[in-house]
Formats: C-alpha cells, sequence, structure tokens
C-alpha cells in the first residue's frame, strides 16, 4: 500500500474535465486534492480545523467516492454536519478492497473518528488452560507439578507449550467447564506450590473431583491419559472419548480389575450425564460464533454467543456508538456502484471488522443480518482459513441464532430503560440545585472523598459523571502526604487545590499537567462530607477565586440512614434535604458512592502495599531470608523498617553501614 501525500497530490490522478459542485466552506487545496485522487481501492480519512479525525472510511474507487462527499448539497444532515468540519484530508491506496477493508477497521480502532461506528475495546477474553504434558513421565520420581498438568483460568498472551481452549465469553463460562472437567476427568486445579507441598489428599479428592496426584494416588500414565481425553472433549470430540474410555473399562475387566473398571464406568457415567445436560445435538459445529443485532432508539446492541468444541458456551453484548451517524453516512452510498446499506448490515459489520482484528475468527459465522462477501474474503485471508457466514440458518443453527436474537432484544431493552432512567435523575437534580448547563447531556459533576486507616495510606479520589453516567477512563487518586495523619480536613484542602489551582484567576501554572485532568471546570463539585468539608472546599475556592456556588457537601442523615442525606452549599444557602424517592438525591448517592468505593480501594491497595512490603528487603541486594527476618523481627514490620533511621537500621546483627543506607535509600 502506499500513502498519498495530501500537500502534493500524485501525478496518477489527472483533474477531471467538469469539475465537482462543492460548498464554498472548503480551502482550493482540499478540493484540488480531491480532483487529483486515483481510480484506485484505499482508505481515506477526513480531519478537521482541530486535527481530530472526524471520518474513516474505504473504497474501490478513492477518486469516485471521495467526490460523492463534495459534490452533493447534504443539506442540514448529520452527514452535511460532518462534510462542512473537514479541513485536510489523507488517503492511502491499498492492492484490493480487502486490504482497505483491513486497514480501515485498523485505523478505526486506533483514531476513534468521530462519525464512524465504533465499538469500545473490552477486556481480553478469558481461556481454559492445561498445562504441557511432560514428554516421558517418570514414575519412579515423587510426584511434581511437572509431571501433572494443572487446569485453570487464563487471561492474558498464551504460550505455546500449554493448550489453550475458547476464547470464552465470560469468566462464568470458564469456570463452569472446569467444573465439568473436574466432575468427568478428576483433574488436578491447585497451584503448583500448594501441589509440591501437600502431604496428604485435599478435599477436592474426598469429594470426587480429583485423583489425588499430588500424593501418588493415580499414575502418571493415567492422569495423561485424563488429560488427553479431557482436551478431545473440549475439541468436540465427545464420542471417541466415551468410545475410548469404554475399550479400557473392557480391557480392565477381562484382566479381573473391578475397581479400575468401576471408576472408568463412573467416567463414561459422568461424561454422558454432562453431554446431556448440554443438549449437544449437532457435533459437526464445532466451533461458531453467532451474531444477533438489534437497532432502535438510536442505539444497537451486537450479541455474540460462541460455540466451541460443539458447546454453547454463553453469550455476550456490545454496544457500539454513533449508531445514528451510520443512517446518514449509507445515503453516500447510493452513488455509482455503491448500494446502501441496511443499519443493522452496517452495525454487524462494522463489529466483525472491528472484533475479529485481535481475536481469533471460527471457520464459521451465523448472522442475523447478511455479511458481504468482501468482508469475509478480508478475513479469511487475515486468518489463513476460509470464513462462512450463514444468515438463514436451519434446525440447531436456527435455534441459536433465535436464542441471540432474543437476547440482543432484551439487553438493548435494558439498555434504553437505564439510559433513560439516568437522563431523567440528570434533569432532575438540574432542577432541584437550579443548575444551567449549556447542554444537559455535557453536565458535568466531579466528587471528591477522603479514605484512610486510622491516619495510614490516606487516598483523596475524583469520580467525574458527565453525559449520564459515570466516567471511568477520567476518575483520579490522589495520595495525600505532608498532613497530620487522619486530618481529612487538611487532606481535602490538599486534594482540591491541587485539583482546581489552574482554574484560580491568580494560580500559578497548574499543578496536575493537563492530560491527566479535564480542561473545563465542572458544573458541580460534590464532596462526601457536611458543614466541616464544606468550609474547607469553600477556603480553597475563595483563594482562588472560583465560584462558590458550585460547591455541594453530601451531609449523612440521622443514624446515616441511606435516603436521609442532606445537602450543604458553600454560598450560604439553606440546607436542603430531597425526598428519600426523589431521582435527584438517587443521583447524588450514586455518585457518592461511587467516590466512597474508588477512594477505599485505593488506600486498601496502598496500605496492602505497605503492609506485605517485606519482599521489598529480599529485592535489595544483599538481603536475604536471615537478615530479612532480623530487621522485621527488630522493627516490627516493613513500617517501622522504613521509619527507621540508617544507624538504628545499623544495629541489627548482620547489616553493615553501607547496607543500611541501601535498606534505608531502598524503602523511601
Amino acid at each position: 500500500m502506499s500513502e498519498i501525500n495530501p500537500v502534493e497530490p500524485p501525478v496518477v490522478a489527472a483533474v477531471p474535465a467538469a469539475a465537482p459542485v462543492v460548498e464554498a466552506v472548503h480551502s482550493e487545496q482540499l478540493l484540488s486534492e480531491v480532483a487529483a485522487l486515483p481510480a484506485l481501492p484505499g482508505v481515506y480519512r477526513y480531519f478537521d480545523a482541530d486535527g481530530t479525525v472526524l471520518y474513516v472510511g474505504k473504497a474501490k474507487n478513492l477518486k469516485k467516492r471521495v467526490t460523492t462527499y463534495f459534490q452533493r448539497d447534504h443539506g442540514g444532515t448529520r452527514i452535511g454536519h460532518m462534510v462542512g468540519k473537514i479541513a485536510r484530508m489523507q488517503t492511502t491506496v491499498v492492492r484490493s478492497e480487502a486490504e482497505a477493508l483491513l486497514l480501515e477497521n485498523n485505523l478505526i480502532k486506533t483514531l476513534h473518528p468521530k462519525y464512524n461506528i465504533l465499538f469500545r475495546d473490552d477486556k481480553s477474553y478469558p481461556y481454559l488452560k492445561i498445562t504441557a504434558l511432560p514428554a516421558m513421565p517418570n514414575v519412579a520420581a515423587e510426584p511434581s507439578a511437572v509431571t501433572f498438568p494443572r487446569v485453570a483460568y487464563y487471561r492474558g498472551a498464551v504460550e505455546k507449550k500449554h493448550r489453550y481452549f475458547g476464547p470464552f465469553p465470560s469468566a462464568w463460562a470458564v469456570k463452569e467447564s472446569i467444573q465439568l472437567l473436574q466432575k468427568v476427568f478428576r483433574l488436578r486445579t491447585c497451584e503448583d506450590t500448594v501441589f509440591n507441598n501437600r502431604t496428604r489428599p485435599c478435599l477436592l479428592y474426598q469429594i470426587k473431583r480429583c485423583s489425588g496426584p499430588c500424593v501418588n494416588f493415580v499414575s502418571p500414565q493415567d492422569y495423561a491419559q485424563d488429560v488427553l481425553n479431557a482436551e478431545k472433549f473440549l475439541d468436540g470430540e465427545t464420542q471417541q472419548v466415551l468410545k475410548a474410555l469404554e475399550l479400557r473399562m473392557m480391557a480392565h475387566a477381562d484382566k479381573l480389575e473391578f475397581e479400575q473398571a468401576a471408576e472408568l464406568r463412573n467416567q463414561m457415567s459422568a461424561l454422558s450425564t454432562v453431554l446431556h445436560q448440554q443438549s449437544v445435538d449437532n457435533v459437526s459445529d464445532k466451533d461458531v460464533d453467532i451474531l444477533a443485532v438489534k437497532v432502535q432508539g438510536g442505539r444497537a446492541c451486537v450479541n455474540l454467543a460462541m460455540v466451541r468444541g460443539g458447546r454453547h458456551l454463553g453469550d455476550r453484548a456490545y454496544y457500539p456508538t454513533h449508531v445514528e451517524d451510520a443512517v446518514f453516512m449509507s445515503a453516500v452510498e447510493v452513488e455509482g456502484e455503491e448500494v446502501a446499506q441496511a443499519v443493522e448490515v452496517q452495525v454487524l459489520e462494522a463489529f466483525i471488522a472491528q472484533h475479529y482484528i485481535d481475536v481469533a475468527i471460527p471457520p464459521a459465522l451465523i448472522t442475523s443480518a447478511p455479511v458481504g462477501k468482501a468482508l469475509l474474503d478480508a478475513l479469511s485471508s487475515q486468518s489463513g482459513t476460509k470464513v462462512t457466514a450463514v444468515h438463514n440458518p436451519r434446525e440447531q443453527r436456527r435455534v441459536w441464532l433465535e436464542m441471540a436474537q432474543k437476547n440482543a432484544g432484551l439487553q438493548l431493552a435494558r439498555l434504553l430503560a437505564e439510559e433513560g432512567s439516568q437522563q431523567a435523575r440528570t434533569r432532575a437534580l438540574v432542577d432541584a440545585l437550579d443548575l444551567a448547563p449549556d447542554d444537559l447531556d455535557t453536565l458535568r459533576i466531579e466528587c471528591f472523598d477522603i479514605s484512610h486507616t486510622a491516619g495510614e495510606a490516606t487516598q483523596a479520589s475524583c469520580v467525574v459523571f458527565q453525559q449520564h453516567k459515570m466516567q471511568n477512563s477520567e476518575y483520579r487518586r490522589y495520595k495525600i502526604e505532608g498532613i497530620t495523619p487522619g486530618d481529612d480536613y487538611a487532606a481535602m484542602r490538599q486534594v482540591l487545590t491541587r485539583r482546581y489551582s489552574k482554574f484560580g484567576v491568580q494560580a500559578e501554572p497548574a499543578a496536575e499537567p493537563l492530560a491527566t485532568v479535564s480542561g473545563r471546570m465542572p458544573d458541580l463539585v460534590l464532596v462526601d462530607g457536611g458543614k466541616g468539608q464544606v468550609s474547607m472546599a469553600k477556603s480553597v475556592f475563595e483563594a482562588l477565586g472560583l465560584d462558590l456556588g458550585l460547591i455541594v457537601g453530601v451531609e449523612k442523615g440521622e443514624g446515616r440512614k441511606v435516603g436521609l442525606e442532606e445537602l450543604v452549599f458553600a454560598d450560604g444557602r439553606t440546607k436542603a434535604t430531597l425526598a428519600r424517592d426523589s431521582a435527584a438525591l438517587m443521583l447524588v448517592a450514586q455518585i457518592r458512592d461511587e467516590a466512597h468505593r474508588f477512594a477505599i480501594t485505593g488506600m486498601r491497595a496502598q496500605r496492602a502495599k505497605v503492609r506485605v512490603g517485606g519482599s521489598k528487603l529480599e529485592d535489595i541486594a544483599g538481603i536475604g531470608p536471615k537478615k530479612r527476618a532480623s530487621l522485621l523481627q527488630r522493627f516490627g514490620g516493613i513500617r517501622g523498617v522504613a521509619a527507621a533511621g540508617v544507624d538504628d537500621i545499623a544495629k541489627v546483627d548482620g547489616i553493615s553501614r553501607e547496607l543500611a543506607e541501601e535498606i534505608y535509600r531502598a524503602l523511601r
């Protein structure tokens, strides 16, 4: 592929004889770039005057596709607003439409354009992990974790030496599968350190969920066979597993080894029960993804259900943003050979293209809307295996699709109900506090809370509510230092000063870099506390010359009961009490509780780091287990060591002056 320089158009594209009719808002340079585009496949990006990416698109014919945007009068539509903002353009020529599609969605995931359908990056999918089998199990050796593989829940980068099954749509699906493997094949799930230090079998052995390899209750060969059968089961080869178990059972019976035969019989019975519960009627579909899309009320939901090894593992819902723009953007595609797509098709194709960039794709997709051949070809070339999609399935596949469609509808209805409720809460709070935001959707609330344990590990939290929901990515924690332990007022003064000093009329340059906090003042500042905390916030705002009307304290009511909170104002207004069923009070309580949760989790993490920080000593060169134990015993723990001076540390047996200075520096 090649990048087209937007300033110096390539010679390959001649200017057409008839210049397109364009809107006068665009510069001559931009129009000349559009006119000079080649009739080749590629990807285009539109930018506004601030350099923000507006839209990323692909085209079989760059010249024809991009010219369409500038030829027509789009009026007051959303696409018209978007075209009116275009100040700059970049294009990349590629070899094929499939390449253009892959590049387009890579750019969408990287640049997050304002007018594209976007799916939020989710956490990585969980897997079921079975550690590697040894090449030749050593029968005579003591039992070790290496000899007996472990089955475990796993999330992260995979290692080639182990086997991974999945991905699974949720942690619950992985844990359910592990329980099945425990019931049928009795594989161990304990950590290697636990395994290597067992002297008697654990409770899982007693309830027949483990074969007791830690105490040699099963031979390495038999355990290895159970591991292989478990892997075949997860791969969907259930009938082969049953057949192999039956042959082993008959072989033991012929040798009059009836106890071993009975164990295998019980294993077959458990496996048959699992298969019956899973209702696996069609095991020809071993790995399939089922995708159903529902669009309603300007929002959309894509429900992804997974079948792995012939077993339905569950589903997960995804909610794209900018769906409303898809309707307008599709209208452009009517020109020439382009055909307008239904919104459902656009949402589904956008999900498939963006989702499977980072996730392995199964060979078969079952979809509620048709998927274009170009997309399937691109996915096939990327994965190295042929990918097919079925739009109108039959039999078991149809049952799976109907279930996914029903779940998509239910999840979308729940989302719309929640959003409607949150918007009602936002409006209720605006009315109750007589706020006047420019736009209800942009109302910004920041809430602060202080958390510590008897003055230890004091932290302040700042959570943000905007666009009718909590904005997790904008949460901030502040480590409070230089105050008297337990002084919540001083802690509140410090955090508010650090957060808002850059907005003061006579403030010094910002204490916090703009990249880490919002560039504008919130419409409301909530502090968790009553008159004392509000007075402290008031003094900070007065010193900075900020509006006192922004500060509201959330004071706990009589008996600290939920629903009896009162609102305390810094500008002299009378204390307000909202009704227990007030939507405004519900929103205030939601934000306050989130600030408290965020503060206390940060405080606990910091406290735990200090309390269990004894391992930091062993990271210091020259400190082994004995010296570490001596130091902790002498000073009563890692906190005591950290608080001690060099002279005190040097008095401990075995600690030289040089080593004491190294310890002092490392812990501070």
